[in-house]
Formats: structure tokens, C-alpha cells, sequence
């Protein structure tokens, strides 16, 4: 039984292919067009998944879309009516862009794919917690979803058991946590549904000041849910601008795009992020009360906020937290693809482990067939010799382009397609900004460590595999990575295992054995405004137009020409 998720139309693009249960191939548009969260029906990215899968279209099974585009359409109507000073050309423009494709996504699947066969809907916000439940590894659970909007809602409450999800309370739009941050990201110069985790980063440099303002903007519920005072915000009736003058009364002039990032924003944006963290304290806690589990699912664009996602897990009193990595709108196809799976098509058993590691692959002969047709500078070696020369490149303070296996799959680069850098160097991560990602000097870098050893260096008392949760890095243990401990000695942790990435593994085992130290810098392999790299071509030209100084794809070592 092959089902076909899809996801697009909002951001993130995205297509999931999953076979008798099993996830065999998923990635987003964007990686394909380079288009930074494209946004279009995922051509690409479903022609990927069918090779990888050896399919052709006529051999899929059924194919589900993430969402319900008719409630979609119905919430534009009404938000139309309720405000009337929505300006009639920007409401005539959302539903012509609907009428055109956005509610015929079905149509546009048999006219690109020549797909012929049954074609289901499930919505936004069930996609997002299969997407979090059927990976869990859990045979029941809460499952909690919070993004900026759906059809309708913005936060939803599930209980799961077996293969069963049942809704149980929902939070409509306007009312959404995600539309909030993205409010305050906008009035902090920020691009929408791209910065909010510069606001994360940025959040740790302030001073929680103005908890009190930001209060101003919600009202908490007795029972955790919450509205926002809708006169603050104006995304309801205005696409140029998400909030209004009353709150520019409250906070003040909005910083200027690129414009100084002054003390007031640092502490505009701790505000901002100790109220996140609250509200989903109280949503875990208004969860844990009405379903009793242990276990919790997390997703939706909110759960990729990892800050609030280790409050989270330390202030409610669930035993076990599961967050998607893929938590926003790409992993809907995949939610969208184990719903259909798993609930349309018979009682199935679910899988006992996931990997994010369902992108485009290439092989050692593609690679140097590549690298020939380009006239690159390289050098073959054996896996064991690629990865102790990597270490040695690593420990002299070069910078590394990584590329190996299949890509990862959601926003992350988890040792797949990443840039890699000595974490002991305290100036590689001022390094790192200006020369390689050309990015703003506040935003921290993640070390990438051996599982068995994070305990030794990090706060962490369970595995952290998809950079999802922050740890208070260990006394002491500062001094010896300064460049991934950020300004508030926390760090966002990937624990790497040799089940599951073991060439990643033999490289970080191998700088430890040379350093002393078994963590590495990992950040994403692109720059600034670009999607992550996913083709040897894609690898090549970042490292040639960066600062990188080596790049490492497959077993080939490649040097710039002096």
C-alpha cells in the first residue's frame, strides 16, 4: 500500500511517501527550486519521492492533502464579513488566489502527476499531530499542535491511542499563539514565518522586562486556552502589517529591517519568549488534566521554538515528550500520508523507530562523476581516512562542508547537509557568521555531540537526536566549548548515535580522540536566505562562493585552487 501526503499553499512545500507503514522518501519543495520556503504545489519534491520509491504515479495507493481547503475558504469569507475595513481588493485577492488553485489541489495533482486515482482531504491540525504521534514510538498519548492558523484553528488537543486521534478542544483563529510571535518578530524588524527563531536566539541577550505589556496583548483562561485583545493586531484585515497602532502606542516606534538591534529589543523579545513558554505550560497542564497520559506529542510550527519546548517539558507533568522534527507545515504531508495510512486503510501496525533522514541521496560514483564535469581539486579516501582527515581539518580550525547520505527531512541539519566547525575555538562562532553563514552576530550555533557522552558536557538527562530542546551546559565545561555555549550558558543539543547516523558518528569519535572533546559545531549547510543544500551542485557552489574552507561529499575531500 503506497499513500502520497501533501502539503503547500501556506510555506514549507512538501511531499511524503509512505510505503506498508514505513516513511521511504520525504523532502521539501524549496530544497529542489531554491526558493526559501516555497510555498507551490510540490512538483519536485513528489517526482523525488516516486524514484526514490522506484514508482510511477499510477502506482499509488491514495493520496492525502494536509488540509481542508473549503474550510479554509469558509474562514476567509467569514473574516471578510467580521472585518469590514479589510480592504475589498485584498479580500477579492485571496479568494481569486484560492479560486485559481489553492482549492482545487486535486486537479493540480492529476494535471502535474497524471494521477488517477483517490485523492482525501484530512485537516491541518490532525495532520500535524499524526505527524508527531505515528513516529512517537507511543502506544498512547496527549498530542499537542500550535501553529499560526489552519482552516480554522490555531491550537488543538488530541488524545491517541492505538491508531486512533480523537480532537478534543481546538483554539480558533484570530486567537493563536503562533500569529502572536509572529506579531511581535514583525515589529522587531523580522520576516514572518521565516525569524521567529531569531527572536528565540535574540530573547536570550534581554531581560525579561515587559512581561507586563505582553500581557496586555492575552488573556489566559481559567482552563489554559486564551484570546489575544484583537485590538492590538491588525493580520486580520491587513496584509502589509500585522499590528495595529494601539500596540505601537504600547511598545513604541518598530525597529527598521537591518536597522541596530538595540537593549529595548533584546528585552522586547525575552518578554515575548517567557510568555510563549507560559502559554504552553498551561496548555500541557490543561492537556495532562483532561487525558491523564504520560506521554505527549508535540507539533506545529510553535514546537520547533526548542526554549519553550524544555520548559515545557520540565513544568508539566508528562514523563515522556515526543516532538516532530519536521514540526511546521512540511511535516503536514507527512501527517497527512500516516492519517490516511493508518486510519483509511485498515488496522496496520505503526513503525517502532523514525529517521529524519528521507531526502535525495548520491552516490560515491555520481559525486566524483560530478566533481569531474566541474574540474574540481579532490582527494579519495576510505570512509575510516575521510573522517579521521575531517577531525584533523576540524581540530586546525577549518571550516567543513559536510554532505553525506540521504538529506534531512524538516528544518534542521542534523549531520547530513551540514557546515562543521571547532566548538573550542572561542572565536569560530564570530567566524562562522561573518564568513561563512553572513548573518546577524547574535544567533548561536548548536553542538552536535556523541549520545553517550552529552551528559558529560550538558544538563540532559534523555536523547536529544533532532535539536529540538536546550540544555544548561555543565560547570566547568564552558571554557572547553565556548563557541556552541550561548550567552545564557544554555545550548540546543543534537545527540548523535551510531545507530543512527555512523558515519557522523565516526567523525565526532574521531575529533574527540584528537581533541579530547566529542562535540562538533553543527549548523545548516547554506547561507543566509538560501534553503539547505541538496545536490552535489547545490553543495559546490555554497562552498565555493563562502568562506568554507574544504568540502567532504562522500568519500571525496574537496580543496579550493589557490
Amino acid at each position: 500500500m503506497n499513500v502520497l501526503g501533501i502539503s503547500c499553499y501556506f510555506h514549507d512545500a512538501a511531499a511524503t511517501l509512505v510505503s506498508d507503514g514505513r516513511v521511504v522518501a520525504a523532502a521539501e519543495e524549496e530544497r529542489f527550486t531554491r526558493k526559501k520556503h516555497d510555498n507551490r504545489f510540490p512538483e519536485l519534491a513528489i517526482g523525488y519521492c516516486l524514484r526514490e520509491a522506484g514508482l510511477k504515479a499510477s502506482d499509488i495507493d491514495l493520496v492525502c492533502f494536509y488540509e481542508k481547503p473549503l474550510l479554509k475558504l469558509e474562514r476567509v469569507l467569514l473574516q471578510g464579513r467580521r472585518w469590514q475595513a479589510m480592504p475589498r481588493a485584498l479580500v477579492k485577492r485571496q479568494l481569486s488566489q484560492m479560486m485559481h488553485e489553492h482549492l482545487f489541489p486535486e486537479e493540480v495533482l492529476r494535471e502535474k502527476t497524471g494521477y488517477e486515482g483517490r485523492v482525501v482531504y484530512t485537516e491541518h491540525h490532525l495532520a500535524h499531530a499524526a505527524s508527531a504521534y505515528y513516529i512517537s514510538g507511543f502506544d498512547d498519548a496527549a498530542v499537542l499542535t500550535v501553529d499560526g492558523v489552519g482552516e480554522r484553528a490555531s491550537t488543538a488537543i488530541f488524545t491517541a491511542a492505538g491508531n486512533s486521534l480523537q480532537k478534543m478542544q481546538e483554539i480558533r483563529y484570530p486567537h493563536s499563539l503562533g500569529l502572536l510571535y509572529s506579531t511581535v518578530t514583525a515589529f522587531l524588524g523580522f520576516k514572518v514565518n521565516n525569524d521567529e527563531y531569531k527572536v528565540m536566539g535574540l530573547a536570550s541577550y534581554g531581560r525579561p522586562r515587559y512581561v507586563d505589556k505582553i500581557h496586555q496583548l492575552i488573556t489566559f483562561n481559567g482552563d489554559g486556552s486564551f484570546r489575544l485583545d484583537l485590538d492590538y493586531f491588525s493580520f486580520m484585515y491587513d496584509n502589509r502589517r500585522m499590528y495595529s497602532g494601539k500596540f505601537i502606542e504600547l511598545f513604541g516606534p518598530p525597529r527598521v529591517p537591518e536597522g541596530p538591534i538595540t537593549q529595548y529589543h533584546m528585552d522586547l523579545a525575552a518578554s515575548l519568549q517567557h510568555l510563549l513558554e507560559e502559554a504552553m505550560v498551561r496548555l500541557g497542564n490543561l492537556l495532562y488534566a483532561k487525558t491523564g497520559s504520560d506521554n505527549v506529542c508535540l507539533a506545529g510550527g510553535v514546537a520547533l521554538n526548542c526554549v519553550a519546548n524544555s520548559r515545557f517539558m520540565k513544568h508539566t507533568p508528562f514523563k515522556r515528550v515526543s516532538v516532530q522534527p519536521a514540526a511546521g507545515d512540511a511535516g503536514g504531508s507527512m501527517g497527512a500520508a500516516m492519517y490516511a495510512y493508518y486510519t483509511l486503510c485498515g488496522d496496520r501496525p505503526r513503525p517502532e523507530e523514525h529517521s529524519t533522514l528521507l531526502g535525495p541521496w548520491y552516490s560515491n560514483g555520481e559525486i566524483r562523476g560530478f566533481l569531474d564535469s566541474v574540474g574540481a581539486t579532490y582527494t579519495e579516501y576510505d570512509e575510516e581516512t575521510i573522517c579521521r582527515k575531517t577531525a584533523e581539518l576540524i581540530h586546525g580550525n577549518k571550516i567543513v562542508g559536510w554532505f553525506q547520505g540521504r538529506m534531512e527531512f524538516g528544518p534542521r541539519a542534523l549531520g547530513s547537509r551540514s557546515i562543521l566547525a571547532n566548538p573550542c575555538n572561542p572565536e569560530m562562532k564570530d567566524i562562522l557568521n561573518a564568513r561563512v553563514k553572513f548573518r546577524e552576530d547574535f544567533r548561536p550555533f548548536a553542538p552536535a555531540v556523541l549520545a553517550e557522552k552529552a551528559r558529560e558536557y550538558f544538563d540532559l538527562d534523555f536523547d536529544s537526536p533532532y535539536m529540538l530542546f536546550i540544555a544548561d551546559v555543565k560547570p566547568g565545561m564552558a571554557k572547553l566549548i565556548p563557541s556552541v555555549t550561548h550567552t545564557d550558558n544554555t545550548a540546543r543539543v543534537q545527540t548523535v548515535s551510531r545507530r543512527e547516523n555512523p558515519i557522523f558518528y565516526r567523525l565526532i569519535e574521531e575529533f574527540g580522540r584528537i581533541s579530547g572533546v566529542p562535540v562538533v559545531i553543527n549548523t545548516s549547510f547554506n547561507i543566509r536566505g538560501e534553503p539547505i543544500v541538496c545536490t552535489c551542485e547545490d553543495a559546490y557552489n555554497c562552498f565555493m562562493k563562502t568562506d568554507i574552507d574544504f568540502l567532504v561529499m562522500g568519500n571525496y575531500l574537496i580543496e579550493k585552487e589557490v
